[in-house]
């Protein structure tokens, strides 16, 4: 048997973790299987490059499990999307890109295929899974929901998501300390989140909890209002820039100083409206997505706040970079470890689909159909923590 592995898309707290704790199930479950890797997610496919994995791989699986980024890589390759393919040289003029994929599978061997990535890498696992399915050849795929957004349907956690919200507020710890640099200071923390408010929230949510464990003394200057959280901007809550502004107004001249936690989503579609306006060129990948770290959302909030602050000093920082290439932390571990145990067990028996908590399914760690796989999954603002947290903001509790 050949279980082949590919991890696709941005990165994750859980991309090596996920492939050491399958090497272990697998260790158990078929101690004889043929491991390999294909290099740099579906380009590797396309393209024929793999890593055969050692014998003894097993006994290395706890090191890749305290690792972060992905010991055989990552790109943004959409298997549909035939006119990127050919452009960037990983098929040729007039080739199908999942039929010289799923081909690539059959000439390796390929019984078991495991992507661990978001719903397009996952979407487009189950189009390799159909395409082979009708041809006769009998490939099972399970995939492994990973994103930092937490926005795939129906997937109640994604794997690393709590870690990379846990690392988001660890940075803002050290950045929140630029306030005592300078009177009339503007922070932007953009923290990543296309279509998602919830990192941003989980964000703020884990820094505020960080400052509960710290001591201040106001008689020093060191007041906990200076350091704390002031407004929480995210794609799925209208902004009304005006009354903020004059909220804020009144936060900067009670403390010197705001602190802005910021999803690269929020306002994007009033800033593409600009841009388009003015006849610029909106930079996109071979999904569609706009290329947020072009557009550079934190600055454009900068230049918006700075003149309505009356700001003299104005620092926009990302800690998305930062988030995404952690290890992951005791929660994710135990996740992962569950989801692979369940992923081996299901491709063993035959069945292809996501392994994840499964939101129609009570938060049920489950095999998830391919077909109820689906992106662009909003942050549920009603959540009882995200209303506490917003009340404690408003009123610096």
């Amino acid at each position: 048997m050949k279980i082949a592995f590919l991890t696709a898309g941005g990165l994750a707290p859980c991309l090596s973790a996920s492939i050491g704790a399958l090497i272990k199930q697998y260790h158990i479950k078929e101690p004889d299987a043929d491991l390999i890797g294909y290099l740099n997610g579906y380009r590797g496919l396309l393209l024929g490059k793999t890593i055969q994995f050692p014998d003894n791989a097993h006994s290395h699986a706890d090191i890749l499990m305290k690792y972060g980024g992905s010991p055989i890589g990552n790109s943004r390759v959409k298997l549909t999307n035939m006119e990127n393919c050919i452009k960037n040289g990983y098929i040729k003029d007039g080739e199908n890109p999942v039929e010289v994929a799923a081909n690539q599978l059959k000439s390796d061997g390929v019984d078991i295929l495991h992507t661990i990535g978001g719903d397009d890498t996952n979407t487009m696992a189950a189009e390799l899974a159909n395409y082979l399915s009708e041809n006769n050849y009998g490939l099972t795929v399970v995939g492994l929901p990973k994103t930092v957004d937490n926005d795939v349907f129906p997937i109640a956690r994604s794997l690393g998501a709590d870690t990379a919200a846990e690392q988001g507020a660890i940075f803002f710890e050290n950045i929140a300390n630029e306030n005592t640099t300078s009177t009339r200071q503007l922070i932007i923390h953009e923290v990543m989140g296309r279509h998602c408010g919830w990192l941003t929230a989980a964000t703020a949510k884990k820094y505020r909890e960080r400052l509960d464990g710290k001591s201040f003394v106001d008689s020093m200057l060191i007041s906990r209002k200076c350091w704390d959280v002031d407004a929480i901007y995210i794609p799925e809550e209208e902004l009304n820039f005006e009354a903020e502004c004059e909220r804020l107004n009144k936060r900067m001249a009670e403390k010197d100083g705001v602190n802005i936690f910021l999803s690269e989503g929020a306002g994007i579609d009033t800033i593409v409206n600009e841009m388009e306006a003015e006849g610029e060129n909106v930079p996109r990948d071979a999904f569609g997505h706009v290329r947020l770290d072009e557009i550079n959302p934190g600055q454009w909030f900068a230049e918006k706040f700075k003149e309505k602050l009356n700001a003299e000093k104005v620092l926009v920082q990302k800690s998305g970079y930062f988030a995404r290439s952690a290890a992951p932390n005791k929660y994710d571990v135990e996740l992962i470890t569950r989801s692979a145990a369940l992923a081996a067990e299901q491709t063993l028996a035959g069945a292809s689909g996501v392994a994840g908590l499964d939101e129609d399914k009570n938060n049920e760690m489950s095999l998830i159909e391919f077909s109820r796989i689906k992106g662009g999954k909003p942050f549920d603002t009603s959540k009882e923590w995200y209303q506490q947290l917003l009340t404690e903001i408003e009123n610096q509790i």
